[in-house]
């Protein structure tokens, strides 16, 4: 519970914004939205991460409110993405798989934005157009986001292209693209704040996303003697290779982690700090040998958990060190953000506006959130175990089924590794009954008549191929075919 001061502090702010109308209305606060792929949320110093390096990260987290239990409630690329931006769950927008376009008629974060008077950019991997990796997406698919620097997905970091405006002209990021893009977005912002109207930049980095060994030397030199520290969760087959693994993902991160200090840094200097909202979080996470799987789309702590630190010292001042422990699921997200700019929310979002919680005027009353896998494919494909489920999350279990029935459940707070499977243990039969009840409301809420996952494949009309996953053209760096 934070101190009176610091609840002191927020209610003379928020009740300043009321009071003095006209100036409430002329600063909304600006958005720098930054979105990295497959970063896990206990990946960091402040946790008690030995193996990160992440000290900018670690000093934001003193200045910022650490929304404790982010959830990627879909936790691969496009269903997040999707549901970033539309504020929907993925039976309701239909991104449910990689690789296929988000309709061009949905309401999205930017265009209520620009409704508003903002200002929108998009920098980086973009994943919702469905048209090939590599594809030119012109403006009318670019969901109305104005300044545009963007790919649809690539994970060659050192070789990375990008389209701009509406140009069909494939350009270069030279040299590694995080370093490149955060550039880019440090001009943009320093452009923006010379001028009247707020902005929303989301900076989209495809780093730490394997593969892993492809950060610049100056990142991978500080990790490659480190000796790392494994989870009891990673099977002695796959330490040596998760060993390696986690070396790569730490030095993007260690890359990724200097590139927000420079965007930090750049709200400072250019005196906007105080009025904007700077956020990092993920996608999804990376099980990195976790139970002997790799990537993401699987129910586990490491696939599903996300970080999410959101800074704005106009609220909640610095030097403190708020947290949260509300659920924040993918599609709150789009709602809270328009939520703490004051913004109308559209009908169309299906997501919590969690601003009011987050800023303690509002007791927050949800106690479960829904995960979910529509269909699997790619790097969880059917030959590799890859399976329906839905599931709910409390502030303390997991719970997950499949389309046979109970498949997991766990005790994160006594099991943080979850070793232990409680499902159909008699000691645990009423835990599981609670879970199994609340994960019918949920997806009664939904309208989730949990069918098997080809059911909705034909019904949104996707072309798979024999793995039952949406094909793309193109290759990565070794020419060889990337699945997500």
């Amino acid at each position: 519970m934070k101190n009176l001061s610091q609840r002191l502090f927020c209610t003379i702010l928020f009740v300043a914004g009321l009071v003095t109308n006209g100036f409430a209305q002329d600063k909304k606060p600006n958005i720098v939205y930054v979105l990295v792929d497959q970063w896990r949320s206990q990946a960091m110093g402040f946790l008690g991460d030995k193996n990160a390096h992440t000290p900018t990260l670690d000093r934001l987290r003193k200045e910022s409110m650490h929304v404790r239990n982010a959830v990627s409630g879909m936790p691969v690329c496009s269903p997040h993405r999707a549901s970033l931006l539309t504020g929907q769950y993925p039976l309701t927008h239909g991104v449910f798989m990689n690789d296929v376009l988000l309709g061009i008629d949905r309401i999205t974060l930017p265009k209520v934005f620009n409704q508003n008077g903002y200002t929108t950019g998009y920098i980086g991997k973009w994943h919702l157009d469905g048209h090939g990796r590599n594809s030119y997406i012109p403006p009318t698919r670019q969901q109305g986001f104005g300044y545009w620097k963007a790919l649809e997905c690539t994970h060659d970091y050192n070789n990375s292209a990008y389209y701009a405006g509406d140009s069909d002209v494939k350009l270069k990021w030279p040299g590694y693209d995080v370093i490149a893009q955060t550039d880019d977005a440090i001009t943009y912002i320093k452009d923006q704040a010379t001028k009247e109207k707020p902005f929303v930049l989301f900076i989209s980095m495809g780093a730490p996303h394997d593969p892993y060994q492809t950060a610049p030397e100056k990142y991978k030199k500080m990790f490659e003697n480190k000796p790392m520290i494994l989870n009891p969760n990673i099977p002695e087959a796959n330490r040596e290779k998760a060993t390696r693994d986690l070396r790569g993902y730490y030095a993007h991160m260690a890359a990724i982690d200097e590139s927000v200090d420079k965007l930090w840094q750049t709200l400072k200097d250019t005196g906007i700090e105080e009025n904007t909202i700077l956020v990092f979080t993920s996608d999804h996470g990376d099980l990195l040998g976790a139970h002997g799987f790799w990537n993401k789309q699987q129910p586990y702590e490491e696939s599903i958990r996300v970080p999410f630190l959101l800074h704005y010292p106009k609220l909640f001042g610095k030097n403190t060190q708020w947290k949260s422990d509300v659920l924040l699921n993918t599609p709150d997200i789009m709602p809270t953000l328009l939520g703490m700019c004051k913004l109308p929310i559209p009908a169309s979002v299906e997501g919590i506006d969690y601003s009011d919680v987050l800023r303690e005027f509002k007791k927050n009353t949800v106690e479960y959130t829904l995960i979910s896998c529509v269909q699997p494919f790619g790097q969880w494909a059917r030959k590799m175990g890859g399976k329906e489920y839905r599931g709910v999350v409390s502030k303390r279990y997991t719970y997950a089924r499949d389309l046979k029935g109970p498949w997991v459940l766990f005790d994160n707070q006594e099991d943080p590794y979850q070793l232990n499977n409680l499902v159909g243990k008699p000691e645990f039969a009423k835990l599981q009954a609670t879970m199994e009840k609340a994960l019918v409301r949920e997806l009664k809420k939904r309208k989730d008549a949990f069918k098997p996952g080809l059911e909705y494949v034909k019904q949104w009309k996707y072309l798979i191929d024999e793995t039952e996953t949406v094909p793309y053209r193109t290759v990565n760096y070794e020419g060889k075919p990337i699945l997500e």
